[in-house]
């Protein structure tokens, strides 16, 4: 039986082909939602040219008929815009001059049929249950929960024999085994790509690392690598170090998630800068970082100077781990701080690593390059989608942040476009995962104390 769904403006906003999703049901945009378009379609960056893309579309469907009275979409819904319920009367204290208001009055003009308000804002959705309004998120586009999100790694048993030719010949994927509290085994689903801590079923404090590589599970192939000094401390970051050493025609994509103090940003910079700076191998031309904010959208244009001096603020963690990389000694490290400001300016004057805005490389496509995407949590999917889209030949893109830390207002864990990639890529040959865990956390003791308390 067919729904009528009442569209806010943010989920165009953030997903313009959305009205496109609704299958065949009654889709309904309260005149308001014009207006908000109208008003964000000059607008910078992604908001401007989502606003745009869905005037468009409606455009489309002007021409083919009467908006007011009803036109079908092509998924075999339809689409009206609703231009009446100015007279409905709400709460006094939910007044009529909100574009949130009037679209509850809509919603609470069409009663009869049952309306479903489907937006992003958390608020407009609690407004609307007071008034005994259904509402819900826009599910197109959301994942599943967090903790059943996939994580790249498995923890799992062979048998001891094939564990000692692990080395040599790794391990077929049908020899290694789960087994829960009670001693139950079973067969893991393992995932391509997927990295692996193996243990041997007799002597359990003997353990492997791998990765799963077609039928088998294969060794780390850069385990004793120390790019630009650093060597890892955990299986995690044996596993992240794997991943960003990966040569970008094995592994063009790398998404890492994981809380504070566990190394992403520091690893990618870390293994970047080896591969430029320290060992040359021609690979990359550049570094380029971006770091989504939520105040880029509306901020940036007021923030005096050019582009680098408008970002170089949020581009202040960037900095923090450079020096860390920059003079490995921490005793000295800080002694002379000119001299270290000196050495963190000369690989941006080389062009070394270039930092940008995320909403000015809309369109481009970028080769060689080895593209640091933190705090990915922060875009959107279509965002994320733009992102890997723009990768050119010998690119390798890197998706770093934690699910946990959104300073968007319309996203959650489930529909935040690093989230996103990870569950769309999971599986694809070209794609490298990896989810750190909260005792990987090596920042201080103090950091790890606190992530595991807080």
């Amino acid at each position: 039986m067919a729904k009528t769904y009442v569209i806010d403006t943010n989920v165009l906003i953030q997903a313009p082909y959305a009205l496109q999703c609704f299958e065949e049901n009654r889709l309904v945009l309260p005149l308001v939602v014009l207006e908000e378009l109208d008003g964000l379609k000059k607008a910078d960056g992604e908001r401007g040219a989502n606003a745009r893309r869905a005037i468009r579309f409606l455009e489309k469907l002007r021409l083919q008929g009467d908006l007011l009275g009803g036109v079908a979409l092509p998924t075999g819904g339809t689409l009206r815009v609703e231009a009446n319920c100015s007279d409905v009367e709400l709460p006094a204290a939910l007044p009529d001059d909100k574009a949130d208001n009037r679209i509850l009055k809509v919603c609470q003009g069409l009663k009869e049929e049952g309306p479903i308000l489907v937006t992003k804002d958390l608020v407009l959705r609690l407004k609307a249950q007071i008034l005994g309004i259904e509402a819900e998120d826009f599910s197109t586009e959301q994942v599943i929960p967090e903790e059943d999100q996939y994580t790249g790694r498995l923890q799992c048993y062979v048998p001891e024999d094939k564990f000692k030719d692990f080395k040599k010949k790794g391990v077929p994927t049908k020899d290694v085994y789960l087994s829960d509290a009670e001693g139950n085994t079973s067969r893991p689903d393992l995932t391509e790509n997927q990295f692996v801590i193996l243990k041997a079923d007799q002597s359990l404090r003997k353990t492997h690392l791998g990765r799963v590589k077609g039928k088998k599970i294969v060794p780390l192939e850069y385990k004793k690598s120390q790019p630009y000094g650093v060597k890892p401390r955990n299986s995690g970051q044996y596993f992240l170090q794997e991943a960003l050493m990966k040569p970008a025609d094995e592994a063009p994509l790398v998404i890492v998630k994981g809380q504070a103090g566990t190394a992403k940003t520091f690893y990618a910079l870390a293994v970047g800068l080896e591969k430029i700076v320290n060992r040359p191998t021609g690979e990359y031309r550049r570094i380029l970082v971006c770091r989504p904010n939520a105040q880029f959208d509306s901020d940036i244009g007021f923030l005096p100077g050019d582009e680098q001096e408008k970002i170089s603020p949020l581009m202040r963690p960037i900095i923090d781990n450079l020096e860390q990389l920059i003079d490995a000694s921490e005793e000295e490290r800080y002694e002379n701080e000119l001299e270290l400001k000196d050495k963190i300016d000369e690989l941006f004057d080389r062009h070394v690593i270039q930092t940008e805005a995320l909403n000015f490389i809309r369109g481009r496509s970028f080769v060689k390059t080895y593209l640091i995407i933190d705090e990915a949590q922060n875009m959107t999917p279509n965002q994320a989608k733009s992102i890997i889209t723009r990768a050119g030949k010998g690119t390798k893109i890197i998706l770093l942040g934690d699910p946990n830390q959104i300073d968007k207002p319309f996203l959650d864990e489930r529909t935040n476009g690093l989230s996103y990639a990870s569950e769309k890529m999971k599986g694809s040959p070209l794609c490298f995962q990896i989810t750190m865990t909260a005792d990987e956390c090596e920042r201080s003791e103090l950091a790890l104390d606190a992530v595991q308390r807080l």
